[in-house]
């Protein structure tokens, strides 16, 4: 990570110390994670202090299967693989919570003065639904971005001005970029000639496999060439 960016960061530390968590990186990108109680004065200091004043995404991420892997094997099969047929979607009733790591939401940030970025990242909770404090007041393009979270994440923006589906359907139930959402959806919409309109119905696609789990042998990435081009 270059100089500028560690420079940043030590501010950073200075100025918040156990506010914030500094998020180890391989690409040389720099991310803190912060609480989301300290998110709206975090997110105003870096804006007005550190001079971060373009908020360029708002994204969800869903950490359920963070980790795991979907199969661990050498052998090919005819049969394939699918989170589509082996997953069974969760969903939860009020009473219950979603483990503390699962939802976060991410904030992509940009210093136009010092043409350096930044990233902060806050973790809902247990809430559920999950909950953070709308930055439209700090970064009025949020507006859209945080629609976008919840739209396809159902994380909820307290405070927004008009938290609102933006890219599904209205009646669309669920939320699509969960990663216990079924990849055939639960409904389907068709136009009824006899009721004059479109109508909602349970989805009747059958699960099939989509991703079918074939491991090619390729003489390019033999351990012999590897080794022989190493020297």
């Amino acid at each position: 990570m270059s100089d500028r960016y560690e420079t940043l960061a030590a501010r950073i530390d200075e100025r918040f110390g156990e506010q914030v968590t500094r998020v180890e990186s391989t690409c040389g990108e720099l991310t803190f994670e912060i609480d989301k109680d300290d998110l709206i004065e975090i997110a105003s200091a870096i804006r007005c202090d550190f001079g971060f004043e373009m908020l360029m995404d708002v994204c969800g991420v869903d950490y359920l299967t963070y980790g795991s892997d979907e199969w661990m094997t050498q052998d090919a099969t005819t049969s394939g693989f699918s989170r589509g047929v082996e997953r069974e979607p969760v969903i939860l009733d009020e009473s219950e919570q979603f483990p503390e790591r699962r939802f976060a939401v991410v904030y992509h940030l940009l210093s136009l003065q010092q043409n350096i970025r930044l990233r902060l990242r806050v973790f809902t909770g247990i809430d559920n639904p999950p909950v953070v404090r709308s930055v439209v007041d700090v970064w009025n393009g949020a507006n859209w971005f945080e629609r976008e979270a919840f739209d396809l994440y159902g994380v909820l923006f307290e405070g927004h001005p008009d938290l609102r589906r933006i890219l599904t359907d209205y009646g669309f139930i669920g939320h699509p970029f969960r990663k216990d959402f079924p990849l055939i959806g639960n409904v389907e919409v068709s136009y009824d000639v006899e009721k004059g309109r479109v109508a909602y119905q349970p989805v009747s696609i059958e699960p099939r496999t989509l991703v079918p789990r074939v491991i090619r042998e390729d003489n390019r990435y033999s351990a012999d060439l590897k080794d022989n081009a190493d020297g």
